[in-house]
């Protein structure tokens, strides 16, 4: 008589580009994962899943897993490949690398992003590899880098407002986001404070599914954030909601704030971001009555106000608002945009930058955004060599990078060696040369810090990696054994570089413990509960810095100002005449980036790519509901079944991403109309600051 063994309970962290990094418990009979859930326990998860990650499981053992190593038989782009073996994989990539770094190794590229967020399975081990080879570096910039730009000016760190005590907040202010979507755990707190009688108010182009669900939606103009809060300091300021002390401590600069906003009255704020100026006095008055009254005023600053020309004075302008009302000195007070820097990983561990130093010169940089421009370069003394070989891993840039049509040409470069690491076999692995099949979460060790809540977390393998599949971090160890590299750091085992993720010097992380960690799951940094309640700022003054010399500096305005959209009606009319509507591309609630994506359950739900249009929009020319419409400009052009609604504010059309192309009807997504130019700092991409037109398709398309 056969035995079966009784279910085991695995400990574990969701991997994915989310603030809120669940604790996972696996269950596991057999040697198979039959179940994903919420830790109860974990102050965070408290238990519940969002609807993607619940499903982890239909995820990783999906019929279309990639589980042995192919190289590609057809055209790039086709995705015909055949199956090798692990050794004919790796010795023709170390052939293929070796051969381009004998002539120049920054010839070779990187790409990768948040595919996992993991420490072990993200950067460790394979920027060990590329640090090593003497490759070109990836400047990561796709997601945040603008708003964490402004916001370090202005308070020095990304650190904010602790998440777990939104709930006593009395005032909510969720700018440029949709929690509901990409921020569950925050939003399950956000509805807790408004049963106690917090008020919520969300500022977004569109009424997302959160906004509709607050007490008022203020639906700014896109890119108009930063002139929104430069119209809040005005009132503030000019009506004496202030708390004096706290300013006269820990802010630099309040003198020339107060002569740099005076431009900003109700009326012109209000004309700069189409709305009234009713709701500009209204909002500053509730923001600054609120936070003097002793209460919790609350920003969550998300990610969709710093993806234009402005995004990082945007993000440095609302950086300022809680030092104006001292908003800091409660728990439940302040802004979050990220609390990354929370976390003391010890980088130089992790990546050993040290292994380029062999090199003899620093490594060019090539920034993500702009991968459709450099990939169709050619050598020249300011770019330095053609890119001739890509390993990508925990991205897919064919779907996600701006300016599409550029990607894919880039990428369909004949001469072009591309190696992709992969679950399945997505918009960039069809691309490749040779593919490679990757771990999921439920396969591989790793540990990982957060950017919206304050606890180191432990991911242990729930059941041994499916068919062929092979960790990010195994896939490098065997590539540089391969390229002859005998440094004992390429020897590290996950849970040596797990114990090497964090650096306990730091008070922050000073009881670290892996081994621990990976019993318990989770463990809480050493964090103040309020962490600018006394100041103590990042900045070279100690203080909220109004008045930054260190943009003085770098070329920028020293003080909180509006950069207007490259692309909108009011800052650019020629370009207007021709394509008259902003358009943004937020996440689709069931999607993650461009994860999930396949998921039949998933996308079923989501249905097709749709476009939000306002009736008056539509109308004018002459679309109805459920027309299939272009959505084109200069750049491309793509197709998607209309919605009319006035979700979308007039003038503002909305497609909610990403969708894998070989999922549209036309083979295409909203990248085809966006735009590779860069913001005001921080070096990130302009995904929200993009003019099209739209026409409706022939009968029949």
């Amino acid at each position: 008589m056969n035995s079966v063994s009784e279910p085991i309970i695995v400990r574990a962290a969701c991997p994915h580009d989310c603030p809120d990094t669940c604790a996972l418990l696996v269950t596991v009979k057999d040697g198979i994962a039959t179940e994903v859930k919420g830790d109860p326990d974990h102050p965070t998860t408290a238990g519940v899943l969002c609807t993607k990650v619940s499903r982890y499981t239909e995820r990783t053992y999906h019929k279309d897993r990639l589980l042995h190593p192919m190289k590609r038989v057809g055209k790039k782009g086709e995705g015909k490949f055949e199956r090798i073996s692990w050794d004919e994989a790796l010795d023709t990539i170390s052939a293929r690398l070796k051969e381009v770094a004998a002539r120049n190794p920054q010839a070779i590229l990187p790409y990768s992003y948040a595919g996992t967020m993991g420490l072990v399975q993200g950067e460790s081990m394979a920027m060990r590899f590329f640090n090593r080879i003497g490759a070109s570096q990836l400047d990561r910039t796709i997601c945040a880098s603008a708003g964490a730009a402004g916001y370090k000016y202005t308070v020095g760190t990304r650190l904010g407002a602790d998440t777990e005590h939104v709930q006593d907040a009395r005032l909510i202010i969720i700018w440029g986001g949709n929690p509901i979507a990409s921020n569950l755990h925050f939003w399950m707190r956000v509805q807790e404070a408004k049963r106690r009688g917090a008020k919520l108010i969300a500022i977004d182009p569109y009424r997302s599914l959160s906004a509709d669900k607050c007490h008022q939606h203020i639906a700014l103009l896109p890119g108009t954030d930063a002139a929104l809060a430069l119209g809040m300091m005005h009132v503030l300021i000019n009506e004496n909601l202030l708390d004096a002390d706290y300013i006269a401590q820990h802010t630099l600069g309040f003198a020339q704030l107060k002569q740099r906003v005076q431009e900003w009255s109700p009326q012109h704020t209000a004309e700069v971001c189409g709305i009234s100026a009713e709701e500009v006095l209204n909002l500053a008055r509730e923001y600054g009555r609120v936070a003097l009254a002793g209460e919790g005023v609350f920003i969550r600053a998300n990610y969709g106000l710093q993806r234009v020309r402005g995004g990082g004075m945007a993000a440095r302008n609302v950086a300022c608002l809680p030092a104006l009302v001292g908003a800091w000195r409660h728990p439940a007070g302040g802004v979050q945009m990220s609390v990354s820097d929370s976390f003391p990983k010890d980088a130089a561990a992790l990546s050993r930058p040290d292994l380029a130093a062999g090199h003899g010169k620093p490594a060019r940089v090539i920034n993500m955004s702009t991968i459709g421009d450099d990939l169709l370069r050619e050598a020249s003394a300011d770019f330095g060599p053609r890119v001739e070989a890509m390993i990508v891993y925990n991205s897919n840039p064919v779907a996600v990078a701006p300016e599409s049509g550029k990607v894919m040409q880039g990428f369909a470069r004949e001469d072009l060696f591309t190696v992709v690491l992969e679950h399945f076999q997505t918009d960039t692995a069809d691309y490749a040369d040779i593919l490679l099949p990757a771990t999921t979460q439920l396969e591989h060790i790793d540990v990982h810090a957060t950017y919206g809540h304050v606890y180191m977390m432990a991911n242990n393998a729930a059941i041994a990696p499916l068919g062929e599949a092979k960790a990010n971090s195994e896939i490098f160890r065997l590539l540089a054994a391969r390229m002859g590299f005998t440094e004992d750091c390429f020897k590290d085992s996950d849970d040596a570089i797990a114990a090497q993720a964090f650096d306990r010097r730091n008070p922050r992380a000073a009881d670290y413990d892996w081994e621990r960690l990976k019993e318990t799951g989770w463990q809480r940094l050493n964090m103040p509960v309020a962490p600018f309640a006394e100041g103590g700022f990042g900045t070279p003054s100690g203080k909220c810095e109004f008045y930054s010399a260190r943009m003085l500096a770098d070329g920028l305005d020293p003080l909180p100002t509006y950069i207007a959209p490259y692309e909108s009606v009011a800052s650019n009319v020629e370009l207007a005449q021709k394509y008259p509507l902003a358009m943004i591309s937020p996440p689709a609630r069931n999607f993650l980036n461009s994860s999930f994506v396949n998921v039949q359950s998933l996308r079923d739900t989501e249905g097709e790519p749709h476009l939000d249009m306002h009736p008056q929009d539509a109308a004018a020319r002459g679309i109805s509901q459920g027309d299939m419409v272009r959505i084109f400009n200069d750049r491309g052009s793509l197709q998607a079944r209309v919605r009319v609604t006035d979700k979308a504010r007039v003038g503002l059309v909305v497609g909610l991403s990403i969708w894998w192309k070989k999922f549209a009807a036309d083979g295409k997504n909203a990248n085809e109309v966006t735009s590779q130019r860069l913001t005001d700092m921080g070096n990130a991409p302009t995904f929200y600051d993009v003019l099209v037109q739209v026409e409706a398709c022939p009968s029949g398309v």
